[in-house]
């Protein structure tokens, strides 16, 4: 039986980011509209999220990311450690793109405020972490209707009347 949660502050990185995310075994999409360095612990160390995708695309994960801005440099750095992101990552930076969620395989899908930041996603300390709220659900009607906003931005169904669309770009775009 489907369920669907509400999960708030460090149960959206417990349950995204360390559950979902680390289980993904056939594509992963991300739509934030922020984006920065985000750092994930693994074993006793805290490791960039890029190399999370990176692992994951070595893996043959397919790895999609939508943002709103440019990232900021902390993360440029750590995406140049990573040479396959340059291939296997593919990022669309759409100016008008606010709707954050994270899609695993098709399979369970997060839909909140939070976006694709260590305050955002609950990684930092308690005391320096955002107020965050999200759903969390593997409800297959759920999870394809989040899906299809996705791919319709994807794939630029409402770029031809977009009056900003001079400002989107890809990341190979916007590095080179």
């Amino acid at each position: 039986m489907p369920s669907t949660e509400i999960i708030a502050n460090e149960a959206i990185y417990q349950k995204v980011i360390l559950g979902a995310i680390n289980d993904c075994e056939d594509f992963l999409w991300i739509a934030t509209a922020d984006l920065k360095d985000l750092h994930v612990k693994k074993g006793r160390r805290m490791i960039p999220l890029l190399e999370v995708f990176s692992n994951l695309i070595d893996d043959g994960v397919s790895v999609r990311l939508i943002h709103a801005k440019e990232p900021g440099p902390a993360f440029r750095t750590d995406f140049d450690r990573f040479p396959n992101l340059l291939t296997g990552l593919e990022m669309i930076l759409c100016p008008r793109a606010h709707f954050k969620m994270v899609v695993v395989d098709g399979k369970v899908a997060y839909t909140g405020s939070a976006n694709l930041t260590g305050a955002g996603m609950g990684a930092k300390n308690k005391d320096r972490r955002n107020f965050e709220t999200g759903i969390f659900t593997d409800d297959p009607k759920m999870v394809n209707e989040l899906m299809n906003q996705f791919d319709a931005l994807w794939i630029g169904e409402p770029c031809h009347t977009c009056q900003r669309k001079a400002h989107c770009v890809t990341y190979h775009e916007l590095i080179g």
